[in-house]
């Protein structure tokens, strides 16, 4: 049970998500199904918080003297983050470019990103989660095809 609440906790975790989450999983010894549903679970949970309050907690504790400089890198990251997305999709791709900024996995994107992003453009929640949870899938779909692939080449 142990190693599916890690794989569970670990998608949560900014930065590794999904993407660190499902082969982690499978290096415990998850089955790719199990540590696919999970992570993606566990990848989705925090967005409709991120969504509403993490920008108002970053701009609160962006001149506190401990959390200052880490919430300004965070403050900074999605504004970034938005203004990539705004700058290639216009306003009427902003979905697709959402849905390909999560669910192709680069350094720096993903769930967490992506969902600032779109709370500091002021973007739809309804549309915004959607991208964001089709993003999460084709992640999911992505980084389990280089898992699958990765563990058959160097376990044999």
């Amino acid at each position: 049970m142990t190693k599916y609440i890690l794989t569970f906790l670990i998608s949560m975790v900014p930065l590794i998500e999904l993407r660190g989450a499902i082969p982690i999983g499978k290096g415990m010894g998850v089955s790719i199904p199990a540590a696919v549903a999970i992570s993606m679970v566990g990848n989705m949970l925090p967005v409709p918080i991120i969504f509403f309050f993490a920008r108002r907690v970053l701009e609160w504790g962006k001149d506190k003297a401990v959390i200052g400089r880490f919430f300004t890198f965070c403050l900074e990251k999605g504004h970034k983050g938005g203004e990539k997305l705004k700058e290639k999709a216009g306003s009427k791709g902003m979905f697709w470019a959402l849905l390909l900024f999560v669910g192709i996995p680069l350094p720096g994107t993903g769930a967490w990103t992506g969902t600032l992003a779109a709370s500091m453009l002021d973007l739809d929640f309804k549309k915004s989660v959607t991208a964001v949870m089709c993003g999460v899938v084709l992640a999911a779909a992505i980084i389990t095809a280089v898992t699958a692939l990765g563990f058959n080449v160097f376990t044999k």
